[in-house]
This record gives C-alpha cells, structure tokens and sequence, in this order.
C-alpha cells in the first residue's frame, strides 16, 4: 500500500506545471557575467540613442520629409521595440545573475520579440520596393509615394504584423509545461519556449514554421526587387549615374545582411549542424538582437549624407 501511495506521488510530482522558466547566460562564462553585461549596456544605450536621434532628426527636419525617410522612421521604430523588448531579461540575467522568468511574462516578451522581428523585415522589403521605384521610375516616385500613402502601407504592416504572431502567447498558454523549465537563451523565443512542453505542440510547430515562412518570403521578395534594380542600372548608359544610383542602395543592403545573416546562421547550424555548438547558437541569436538595432542607425547616419548632415547640426557640429 505504501509503496502505491509512493509510486503514485512520483507520477504526480512528474506532471506538476512549472511556474517558472530559467533563463540562461553564456554556460560555462557565469563568473564572468558582470563584465560581459558592460559592453551589452553599451550595445544597448547606442541602440535606443542611436534610434531615437533617427527619429528625432526625421521628425524636426522638414527636408527629410520624404517616403525612404518615413519608411527609415519605421525601422528606427522596429529596432527599438527589438532592443526594449529583450533588455529587462538579458541585463537581469547578465548583470543581476536572476535566471528565473515568469511564463506569463515569459509569453509576452516572445510576442514582442516576435512581432518587432516580423515588423523589421516588412519595413526592410519596403525599403527595397522604395528603392526600386525610386531608380526605376525617378519621374512619379514622389506622386506614387505620398505621404498618406506611406502612412496607409505602415499601418497595414503593423497590423498583420500584429496579428501574424498574436496566437503565439495563447497557443504556448494552452500547453502543459513539466519536468523541463530550462530555456536555450537570455530571453524568450517561441520555438524554444515551446520545446518545453510536456503536452502535444503540433499545432505551434506548424504554426511557427508558417511565421518563420513569412519572414523568409521577405526576403525572397527583397532579393526578387534587387534583379530588377539591377536590370533597371544596367540599362543606364552612364557609369557615373549607373554608381549614383548603386550607391543609394548601399544602407538598405548593409542593413538586410545585418538582420538576416544571423536568421540564416541560426537556422542553419540547426539544420544542417551534425555537431551543433551551444556556445555558437547563443552568440548568434544575441547578435541577432543586439546588432541590427546597434549598427542599422550607424550605417545611415555613415552612408547617408543628409542624415549626417542634419545629425551632426544638430549637434552644433555644423
């Protein structure tokens, strides 16, 4: 009789639900963790600096009033919501050392995380289309791209980014998460949060490869819009206005290297990884959310002349 009793409270304490996620660092650099949180700070306040300048010199210059600056605007707005998103849990575990993450809170930060990435690669695909028509059709950029229109294309991508990853936190809430609480990264990602779970996940992995499909689609279109860019220079008879041209678009590309990089890094060492490295997995997935909001203000301000410009006035440089 005892031994049922004993046998049965094991089963039970098996599929008791977890109520807290842990976190993790760098595994095997924990002591070292305050030091690595300096330059993570750093990373950070240039990103949310370096974001809000952008927006700042865009929103008081009304020479900047121009559809690639809105449409910049828009990715300044994406880099932040990416940065605040994942720095209340990446400074707790890094500079506090406290692992442990709440799953309500843990499911909402995944939504926001999520949503900024899906927005940051709608706006990147727009950007492409942006430079497209510019090149292409130089004559009716301006009357095609109005400012009303702008505004109407971001709203409409804002919502379907929304609602693209909105059944994320009610689709992981339904599952039943025991016997493991331990997640691969600093912050929560779906397709992490959900390998936890001790009940059937079918429905978030085919859901979660769909949203992994959209961002992929984007930048199938994004490539897609380089061929006929490409083919629109090279009908220009002259090099030097075939350069101007080219030279345009150099911020978007460095841009859309410095987000999908590591997307296709980190699906790759976990497709086709035959001995995945943990620590390699970690460092890309934080660059993937350090970096782009970090560098994307640093290549406009560098490659385009009248944010630096205006930047620098601002600053009483000039």
């Amino acid at each position: 009789m005892l031994s049922n009793l004993l046998t049965m409270h094991t089963l039970n304490s098996s599929e008791i639900e977890i109520s807290t996620f842990i976190l993790v660092g760098i595994p095997g650099l924990e002591h070292i963790h305050v030091w690595i949180s300096i330059p993570i700070c750093l990373m950070y306040l240039v990103a949310i600096l370096g974001n809000c300048a952008i927006l700042f010199v865009i929103r008081t210059e009304p020479s900047l009033r121009a559809p690639m600056y809105y449409f910049l605007s828009m990715l300044a707005v994406s880099d932040l919501g990416l940065s605040l998103s994942s720095l209340p849990t990446m400074l707790r575990v890094f500079l506090f050392n406290a692992t442990g993450i709440s799953p309500n809170a843990c499911f909402a930060q995944e939504f926001f995380i999520h949503g900024f990435t899906d927005m940051e690669s709608s706006v990147l695909l727009l950007m492409s289309f942006d430079r497209f028509l510019a090149i292409h059709n130089p004559l009716r950029y301006s009357s095609i791209l109005t400012s009303a229109r702008v505004a109407k294309i971001g709203l409409v991508f804002l919502i379907k980014s929304i609602f693209l990853v909105l059944p994320f936190p009610f689709t992981l809430k339904r599952l039943t998460y025991c016997r493991k609480s331990l997640l691969s990264h600093s912050y929560c990602l779906h397709q992490d949060v959900m390998k936890l779970a001790c009940s059937d996940n079918t429905v978030n992995f085919f859901y979660g490869f769909f949203v992994a499909l959209c961002v992929i689609a984007d930048s199938v279109f994004i490539a897609v819009s380089y061929v006929f860019i490409l083919k629109t220079v090279m009908g220009i008879g002259s090099h030097k206005e075939r350069f101007k041209a080219l030279n345009t678009c150099v911020s978007h590309i460095c841009a859309v290297l410095i987000f999908y990089v590591p997307i296709i890094a980190l699906a790759s060492i976990h497709r086709f990884g035959k001995h995945k490295s943990l620590m390699a997995m970690i460092l890309i997935a934080n660059i993937f959310l350090l970096v782009p909001p970090l560098m994307n203000p640093i290549v406009y301000c560098v490659k385009t002349e009248q944010i630096r410009e205006k930047f620098l006035g601002k600053l009483g440089v000039r």
